[in-house]
């Protein structure tokens, strides 16, 4: 894979719990640390998912920036397709206001070893860092475990602004599809 594309599993173009404000939410496909419990297993598989580019990614973005406050990339793991995810983030940097938000499975310190992770760091207003460990299910503030860590890279957020976000959606999109998303998304009952 080029770091052109990004291998996503979806892309939604607005939410509101998926960080503060509306945002624009990408899940990326593919990951490999086995947290057990994870809520979005479906996300794990690396042959899943779809081959998009960055350009049309952004031009997604761009298109709908003036009604969203920003992006939150998650998963899968977005830092295991770390070039075209930082391709990506410059991107945005550049050329919108839009904030960014990135939840992790990796920890601050992995992270903090990674190449390019000054780059990346720069281009992120949160990071939520840290596998889940279903023994310390907290499910709030965007942390689905209490070991998460969440590092405050710019000013434009703060933890009151996490701790508003509301726990789970219901989205019935215009073909009828049913997206369920959030920390804490209600589970089916049938």
């Amino acid at each position: 894979m080029t770091d052109a594309l990004l291998r996503i599993h979806q892309f939604l173009p607005q939410s509101r719990v998926n960080g503060p404000g509306l945002r624009a939410v990408l899940w990326v496909q593919g990951c490999s640390l086995g947290c057990a419990g994870c809520f979005n297993p479906q996300t794990h598989a690396f042959e899943g998912g779809e081959l998009v580019s960055i350009d049309s990614l952004m031009s997604q973005l761009i298109a709908w920036q003036d009604s969203i406050e920003g992006l939150t990339l998650s998963g899968g793991e977005p830092l295991q397709q770390r070039l075209p995810l930082l391709k990506l983030l410059r991107r945005v940097r550049q050329e919108t206001d839009l904030t960014t938000l990135l939840l992790s499975g990796f920890t601050w310190d992995e992270i903090q070893q990674m190449p390019d992770a000054s780059e990346l760091l720069a281009c992120l207003d949160v990071l939520i860092a840290g596998r889940y460990q279903a023994g310390q299910h907290l499910a709030r503030d965007l942390r689905g475990s209490a070991n998460k860590t969440i590092h405050f890279l710019t000013p434009r957020y703060s933890l009151s602004d996490l701790q508003a976000v509301p726990a789970a959606e219901v989205i019935i999109t215009a073909v009828g599809e049913v997206l369920v998303s959030g920390i804490d998304p209600p589970g089916w009952t049938g």
